[in-house]
């Protein structure tokens, strides 16, 4: 069966008793482990209990496809459930599902973890199409599931958020499910006294102050702001940061620019090609990266590449001061974002 997103997290909290087999899948691997804990937890609370949790592998099932239905029949030596671990799985394995589930042994949970299956994968289909197996996708939570994730883990810490606070942190996540539990428990330990966690803790914790600097190099080179440039390139050079890794920052913010353009060109809108960049656009960048997608064409986008590109050749090959190659080059992109085609 396919289990809809808006579902997930219910069934994998509570499985249904006709459930014998979970596979999570998809391009989040933070979250496919994630909810694969949870699923096998809801059996066996301890996952280090060998008595009761079977680990097993791709490998191991391939080359002994009946291993699977002796895990499964197995009795734990203390009593219990037990739980069937499958990590790493892939279409290998699609037919020792199959006739698992015509002929299934015992009553262990078997979760199952593969990675990002397309459609006509076989073993997302064994899943899919069987009354007693359950199909998860697992993608990169929108803003609004990492608003949820971000207020119930720090509720769950004895902690609130302002709502500023809340919209800098979603801004900063969205990648991996992993990833974000990390950056939030980092998050609640900073602010562990304080009751409610404001928008300097979230900054202090999961903002990058060199890192913003270097963004707002990008965008006043981006936008064509000369005297913005000029100061925001001094901040840097105060802080000693790499020319080289501005650079090549520049050149993912241009990349990104790109994208965007040519998705927005398809019909989508601006809006809505931003909202599919991963990592997302800041939210307080939102308006310049705008501004600039819509200013910039893709030829001009990738002349300025080639000259960012061209800048990181020569910080690396030449004697000439890498600081002043990194300055020039980013007025002289500047100067392109003045233009108007």
């Amino acid at each position: 069966m396919i289990v809809k997103p808006a579902d997930a997290e219910r069934t994998v909290a509570h499985p249904p008793k006709d459930i014998l087999a979970f596979l999570f899948f998809g391009p989040d691997e933070g979250l496919i482990r994630e909810r694969a804990e949870r699923a096998a937890k809801s059996v066996v609370p301890d996952l280090s209990d060998a008595f009761r949790v079977a680990d097993l592998d791709d490998s191991v099932l391939s080359g002994d496809p009946a291993r699977l239905a002796d895990e499964a029949a197995a009795i734990s030596m203390l009593g219990g459930r037990r739980v069937v671990r499958v990590r790493g799985a892939g279409n290998t394995l699609s037919k020792t599902f199959e006739a698992f589930f015509d002929n299934p042994k015992g009553d262990a949970l078997i979760v199952v973890e593969a990675g990002d299956l397309a459609k006509s994968a076989s073993l997302r289909r064994v899943f899919e199409e069987a009354d007693n197996a359950a199909a998860i996708a697992c993608y990169p939570d929108n803003d609004r599931d990492l608003a949820t994730v971000v207020r119930d883990t720090l509720k769950a810490e004895g902690l609130t958020i302002s709502a500023e606070a809340l919209d800098d942190a979603v801004a900063r996540l969205g990648s991996d499910r992993g990833v974000t539990r990390r950056e939030i428990e980092k998050l609640a330990l900073y602010a562990k006294d304080k009751g409610k966690v404001a928008l300097e803790d979230v900054r202090a914790v999961m903002g990058d102050e060199a890192e913003a600097r270097v963004d707002e190099v990008c965008d006043a080179a981006g936008e064509g702001n000369i005297a913005l440039l000029d100061t925001a390139l001094e901040r840097l050079w105060s802080e000693d940061m790499s020319p080289i890794a501005i650079l090549r920052i520049a050149m993912g913010h241009f990349q990104r620019l790109a994208l965007a353009k040519v998705e927005a060109e398809r019909g989508e809108g601006i809006e809505t090609a931003m909202r599919r960049l991963r990592p997302p656009v800041h939210f307080m960048r939102a308006t310049s990266f705008k501004t600039q997608a819509r200013n910039w064409s893709e030829a001009r986008l990738g002349e300025a590449l080639d000259l960012l590109l061209e800048a990181e050749v020569l910080c690396k090959t030449t004697g000439v001061p890498a600081e002043a190659v990194c300055g020039r080059t980013f007025f002289n992109v500047a100067a392109m974002a003045r233009r108007r085609e």
